[in-house]
């Protein structure tokens, strides 16, 4: 099927999450697939109810400080957060009782960018003060800080299998991979201008970059750029990636999301627009769901399942788990 979408009515957004006073940073899907959580520069997370678009419980707060960043854990039971304005710290939440259980100093700058590793055991985090800064979760402890000649790191990422870390940034715009052990310089890939947003196949083989208006795609056996996506006209702000690695989120400061196949490195439907700029998009562990924040104070919900259904690209959803089978197994353990 064509991807042209010039004829394509404008898609709305499926819910509309209201009560920030300020612009929102990030968005993460709890599991379950019924509730996400938010977090903003008014200082606070909040947590949504998808169904009805309304606010679960009181705000999430601890101190006054900007929450600029936020990241689930693999298991769905903690959520790391970054801080920018009174403080530059890294929190861990309990989701349940939605308190911070965990205060980690040592940043100097705004936290902009976060990340878990697989296993959960420890935490990236990037910041304005041109450093990434490894965390022992269970020590509470920095183990490891990489002085990465970014002016400001934009992003981080972790490979899959967690032996190594990516950041992003600007004054050296690039991508910079790391030995996420011992923080030895590993590669730099050039861009033209800095990198805002990454992420990882969950297979390892690419890795993907959001900079001014393109997605880059590199091939992490080489480090060669392999494809290029094109259809922002600013700054890709964040990027999500199906469990499937067929399909990818991108949010961007031209007010706009958009969803990719990546298959054929062609937009899906038309971009979903939005009043203000985007600062992240993140999908639903099943793909049918994406999540966008956005400067005027509110989040969004997208119908993912029916744009694809439109255009035809069911198939690019990850596949559904058989519950008998799961039943059946559990039952036999």
């Amino acid at each position: 099927m064509s991807s042209s979408t010039s004829k394509t009515p404008e898609i709305m957004p499926h819910q509309t999450m209201r009560g920030h006073t300020d612009r929102v940073h990030e968005v993460a899907h709890l599991p379950g697939g019924r509730r996400i959580i938010t977090c903003s520069s008014d200082g606070s997370l909040r947590l949504w109810d998808l169904k009805s678009g309304t606010q679960i419980g009181e705000d999430w707060r601890d101190g006054n400080g900007r929450v600029w960043s936020m990241t689930l854990s693999p298991n769905g039971k903690t959520i790391a957060s970054g801080s920018g304005g009174s403080d530059y710290n890294v929190k861990i939440w309990d989701v349940e009782t939605r308190k911070v259980i965990a205060t980690w100093t040592g940043h100097r700058d705004v936290v902009c960018a976060l990340c878990w590793s697989a296993d959960g055991e420890r935490v990236a985090s990037g910041s304005w003060d041109g450093t990434a800064r490894v965390w022992d979760v269970k020590r509470g402890k920095n183990i490891l800080t990489i002085k990465t000649g970014h002016e400001w790191v934009w992003a981080v990422t972790y490979s899959p299998d967690s032996s190594k870390l990516a950041t992003g940034g600007n004054e050296e715009n690039a991508v910079k991979i790391w030995d996420a052990k011992t923080g030895e310089l590993l590669n730099t890939l050039k861009h033209d201008h800095r990198v805002e947003s990454l992420a990882w196949t969950l297979d390892g083989k690419k890795l993907i970059s959001g900079s001014f208006s393109l997605i880059r795609i590199f091939d992490t056996a080489t480090w060669q750029q392999i494809a290029v996506l094109e259809g922002h006209t600013s700054f890709v702000y964040g990027i999500s990636l199906s469990s499937n690695n067929r399909l990818l989120a991108s949010a961007s400061w031209d007010k706009t999301a958009c969803l990719w196949n990546l298959d054929t490195n062609l937009p899906v439907g038309p971009p979903l627009r939005h009043e203000n700029d985007l600062r992240s998009a993140t999908l639903s562990p099943d793909g049918k769901v994406l999540a966008t924040a956005c400067d005027n104070n509110n989040a969004y919900t997208w119908d993912v399942h029916a744009i694809l259904k439109e255009a035809g690209l069911e198939d690019l959803l990850p596949p559904t788990p058989n519950v008998t089978f799961i039943l059946l197994h559990c039952k036999l353990l």
